[in-house]
């Protein structure tokens, strides 16, 4: 873990107000949006009744004080409170948050940032135990890689979708749509290896859920309006021969 954590968190420090949110540089590919993105907004409906966790898209993490931040394309961080206060957070500074993201993630492009060297160094010094590299341009190797920190070296980890046991999901790729793209997206997995449903797919099974019970409930008065009529088609039988259907 860094040893900024350790540092004395006193009026010497700069607070996530004083530091710039980001480091200014824009994406050169729009996926280095749209995919944190989408991770984030599936992950709140997974965690919706969860409190105690952040995922920052695009947003400068402070490691030092001294230095600049680094600016992961996403990263999740468990054990810190999800909303601060109304402002929400405007940069992920160390010796305030006092925990070191559990995940970070790179989307690669045609620019090159360091994905596979210097942040990949960076993140294993800072103590991130996930290290998720996604590079949609390879043809003849895995797209996904996802690295875990063991005594300070990031090892790959096997299979996909790939399982982080410390916040029980599973993270690996998918063919879906997603604000009207259809493409290779990534996306969360439960531990049977079955992809965790999107917001919108949630939407449209409560959706298909109120239809269903919506034709169940015509359906059954559709029912008792028969038994009704079938019913006073008896009575005015009964009547026509002379007996009251009060009385049968």
């Amino acid at each position: 873990m860094v040893e900024i954590l350790k540092y004395n968190p006193g009026g010497c420090l700069p607070t996530a107000r004083d530091l710039p949110d980001s480091d200014d540089t824009p994406v050169d590919n729009e996926l280095q949006d749209l995919i944190p993105g989408f991770l984030k907004l599936c992950l709140a409906a997974i965690w919706s009744k969860r409190l105690d966790w952040f995922f920052g898209v695009d947003m400068g993490i402070y490691y030092h004080p001294n230095l600049a931040a680094v600016v992961p394309d996403g990263f999740l961080a468990v054990g810190v409170p999800r909303i601060i206060d109304s402002d929400l957070r405007l940069s992920y500074v160390l010796w305030e948050e006092q925990q070191v993201p559990l995940l970070a993630l790179e989307v690669v492009s045609h620019q090159r940032r360091g994905e596979y060297s210097t942040k990949k160094r960076l993140y294993a010094e800072m103590g991130v135990l996930y290290y998720v590299i996604y590079n949609p341009l390879r043809k003849n190797r895995p797209r996904m890689e996802v690295y875990r920190l063991e005594d300070g070296q990031y090892q790959p980890l096997p299979g996909e979708p790939f399982w982080l046991a410390e916040i029980d999901l599973g993270i690996g790729r998918g063919s879906g749509t997603y604000q009207g793209i259809h493409r290779e997206w990534l996306y969360w997995f439960d531990e049977q290896g079955k992809r965790c449903p999107t917001p919108e797919e949630i939407a449209q099974q409560a959706q298909q859920e109120r239809r269903l019970a919506e034709e169940r409930s015509q359906q059954a008065e559709e029912q008792r309006r028969l038994a009704e009529e079938k019913a006073e088609r008896l009575a005015a039988r009964l009547r026509e021969l002379g007996i009251d259907p009060d009385t049968v």
